[in-house]
């Protein structure tokens, strides 16, 4: 069992980088209004078309030490973070789950915010796309994610199917005015913060992203995940030493980290007040 569980995350860490690798290809794409599904993968600064050895997910960088090989430009040490960074989260997601229903669901929500946080690095925008395929994408697996979960706690009982469809409303409900919620308390803020300093601090990407996060995470979990998004955005912030950052890379994180992590940090810190 220890040889087939390193097995399985070697296989996601590799399968997280290959795509981590078609994630760079399609943020830079999107930016640069480029289409995703014609053309091949080039460099950026002569245009010459990549071969295979030029695509291998993380070991390409480092065969040829950042460089073009056709032209000898500089590769941004990006894209090799990008792909190590994507193979840890495809692993975050299988250690956390198992190979199970909610594990698909991790990785696809993953995808899209990986993809978003590249897209708003380099344009300081969050396409409106994304978050409609994360709010898609909970709407679609919520049912399956329930019946996931509560089929032991529905079995044996009378009405099974009329339980687990009030369920499902319950969950689409309470999912709905979480994100409301979040979404709407940031909002709030943000106009505050703006009219008060003069400067704008929050883009509608931002509290759009923060809404998906009510979705997922509830109201409790959003407020987490606005917490954690504000440490993360500190220490982003200071790295880059920028007057202007992009926030959406910061509450993508604090998304997943809270998705995958959220519960039992919010059981400890409740238990502490005695709740």
């Amino acid at each position: 069992m220890p040889f087939l569980a390193a097995y399985i995350l070697i296989v996601a860490f590799f399968a997280g980088s290959a795509f981590g690798s078609f994630f760079n290809c399609w943020a830079w794409r999107i930016v640069h209004h480029e289409s995703i599904l014609h053309g091949r993968s080039h460099c950026p600064a002569c245009g010459h078309p990549l071969g295979v050895l030029d695509l291998i997910p993380v070991f390409s960088w480092f065969l040829l030490h950042g460089k073009c090989r056709y032209c000898n430009g500089k590769i941004s040490p990006r894209y090799v973070i990008a792909e190590i960074l994507s193979g840890a989260g495809f692993v975050l997601c299988v250690l956390r789950f198992g190979l199970t229903m909610e594990t698909a669901r991790a990785v696809l929500l993953f995808c899209f915010l990986f993809v978003l946080s590249l897209v708003d690095l380099e344009s300081f925008l969050i396409p409106d796309r994304f978050i409609l395929a994360i709010i898609a994408l909970w709407a679609v697996t919520l049912p399956l994610i329930l019946r996931e979960q509560a089929t032991a706690a529905l079995s044996g009982m009378e009405n099974v199917s009329e339980n687990f469809g009030a369920l499902i409303g319950k969950g689409y409900l309470l999912g709905t005015v979480s994100g409301i919620a979040v979404g709407g308390a940031i909002l709030i803020i943000s106009l505050i913060f703006d009219r008060v300093t003069g400067k704008e601090s929050l883009g509608g990407g931002d509290i759009k992203l923060f809404f998906a996060a009510g979705l997922y995470l509830g109201a409790t979990g959003g407020l987490l995940c606005v917490m954690v998004s504000c440490f993360i955005g500190l220490i982003f912030a200071w790295g880059m030493r920028q007057e202007r950052i992009p926030f959406g890379p910061s509450i993508s994180a604090a998304f997943m980290i809270t998705f995958l992590f959220g519960d039992p940090v919010i059981r400890w810190y409740l238990s502490l007040l005695g709740v």
